[in-house]
């Protein structure tokens, strides 16, 4: 779900479908709930957004024409979602045209590692390298959703507007497995939205979820943000109870995995359990460090493994930062899920940069630091040589996801986007002393975290 830049709308009334029948096996609980999607931008910790959201659709992988990618952050992603009395779903992105050899394969090998429960979504994501064939395209497409439907789960299509109109036959989809599968992305802007603005609801039929932001959440967290139109997230669990430990909420599964039992053995462990290497999330309610100093916006809602405890208090390891246990919820207890891809096991764990967090980044062409090299790093970019050319294909990246010019030069356009995104002082200058904002860059790495 990476091509956003093409997906962004004017805008479009509310029209008739939005009222959309429910689907017979959609719950009426869940509809109206907001949601995220999840995949390895988010890290192994995954992201809520928000302390509103409801579910989480999480990538399992990607099969291409030359090759299929397993995520290794899947499984823990599914097991910290299900520890925060949220519902996990899976997708998978479908980028083969209309090979239906290829998709008989692996999405059949990728529905055997499924670590959401039976009856729970599997989105087939249909956004790229679709052939000018629209019959080809819809047909193995059907094959996909066919394997979703037999394997127990529910088939879903997402896709953009534009994209189902240009390459595919939805009236098919339709009709093969019925009506309201459809997960469509379009956005009325790409700055932060913390709600669904119904005035910019796409005109399309059958549109069970509505993925309505690209930047959702209370933090900038620049996850997807997605509403529930029909209850259709509501499959695959049967409402919450409470944990016996804790009183926590806890979803009701209809079948279990190693990732959900897992996540569920974390949301029953009591705070006063919380020992060193549990990983954490920091509460979006939390105010202040134990020390009294405000806690940034940047840091609530993500996650971090717990370096060291001291009474009713937790060191979070990477912004080495103390934490009262009360606004923290456990999300692994050193249970880990893993994800199985082509016969190998991947366990997964938190990445970190461990930078010196001196507020100091020169970013002249002509030096390498640490902080440019685990930029460069964790935007997986091909060319990792720590420096910051002029034009900068780094800036370039870190400029889309900022929404501002890409020119790739680090102007003050540029930098004063960069410091409201932290929530640092505004004012178009990186200090050839300490900088803030840098400082707070520093830290979101050391944790593992995209910092835009």
């Amino acid at each position: 779900m990476k091509l956003k830049n093409k997906i962004l709308l004017g805008v479009i009334s509310l029209i008739a479908p939005f009222f959309i029948a429910l689907n017979a096996n959609a719950s009426t609980s869940t509809k109206g709930d907001y949601g995220v999607d999840n995949s390895k931008y988010q890290g192994t910790l995954g992201n809520l957004g928000s302390a509103d959201t409801k579910f989480n659709i999480v990538q399992i992988g990607g099969i291409y024409n030359n090759s299929v990618i397993y995520q290794s952050t899947y499984a823990t992603q599914v097991q910290y979602t299900i520890a925060q009395g949220r519902r996990a779903h899976s997708y998978i992105f479908l980028a083969d045209g209309s090979n239906q050899t290829r998709t008989k394969q692996y999405v059949a090998d990728m529905l055997s590692k499924i670590q959401t429960p039976k009856n729970s979504i599997v989105a087939i994501d249909y956004e790229m390298n679709a052939t000018p064939d629209i019959e080809a395209n819809t047909a193995n497409i059907k094959v996909a959703m066919q394997l979703v439907k037999d394997a127990g789960y529910t088939p879903v299509l997402y896709s953009y507007r534009p994209y189902l109109k240009s390459y595919v036959n939805t009236n098919e989809i339709a009709t093969s497995f019925g009506t309201n599968k459809i997960w469509i992305a379009s956005y009325k802007t790409t700055a932060r939205q913390t709600s669904a603005d119904f005035n910019y609801f796409p005109t399309f039929d059958n549109v069970a979820i509505w993925q309505f932001a690209d930047n959702y959440g209370t933090n900038n967290s620049g996850v997807d943000g997605n509403i529930d139109l029909t209850g259709i997230t509501g499959n695959g669990y049967d409402g919450t109870t409470t944990a016996s430990k804790t009183g926590a909420t806890t979803v009701k599964t209809d079948s279990t995995t190693t990732a959900i039992k897992a996540g569920q053995s974390a949301n029953n462990t009591t705070k006063s359990s919380i020992a060193v290497d549990y990983v954490v999330k920091v509460n979006y309610s939390a105010t202040n460090w134990s020390n009294g100093t405000s806690i940034p916006s940047w840091v609530k809602g993500n996650s971090y493994t717990v370096q060291q405890v001291s009474g009713n208090n937790v060191l979070l390891k990477g912004i080495l930062s103390w934490i009262d246990k009360s606004n923290v919820e456990i999300l692994s207890t050193g249970k880990v899920a893993t994800t199985t891809s082509t016969g190998s096991t991947v366990k997964t764990s938190t990445t970190g940069y461990n930078l010196v967090v001196d507020g100091k980044w020169p970013t002249s062409s002509k030096v390498k630091t640490k902080t440019t090299l685990a930029l460069q790093k964790i935007y997986n970019m091909k060319y990792q040589d720590s420096k910051i050319s002029k034009p900068s294909s780094l800036i370039k990246i870190l400029q889309k996801h900022l929404g501002v010019t890409q020119d790739g030069y680090m102007g003050p356009q540029t930098i004063r986007a960069m410091q409201r995104k932290l929530g640092t002082p505004v004012d178009g200058k990186i200090s050839s002393g300490y900088s803030n904002m840098v400082a707070a860059m520093q830290k979101k790495l050391n944790a593992g975290v995209k910092p835009f």
